[in-house]
């Protein structure tokens, strides 16, 4: 993951939760969710506008 070891992992979570505390990971994990499918469906709709152009283009073409 990324290169990082086991340790370096469980290193960063033991900040976190120092940092925000545990009431607060899971309301910061859902966040992090709804961002990730944001973007999943951002990229989603601009592979399928670059995939009608290109349609398009070759129909022009042919």
């Amino acid at each position: 993951m990324f290169g990082l070891g086991m340790q370096e992992v469980l290193v960063i979570a033991l900040i976190v939760l120092l940092l925000f505390g545990g009431k607060k990971i899971p309301e910061l994990m859902r966040g992090l969710g709804q961002g990730v499918k944001s973007f999943k469906e951002g990229m989603n709709e601009v592979k399928k506008d670059i995939d009608i152009e290109q349609t398009e283009e070759k129909s022009q073409n042919s």
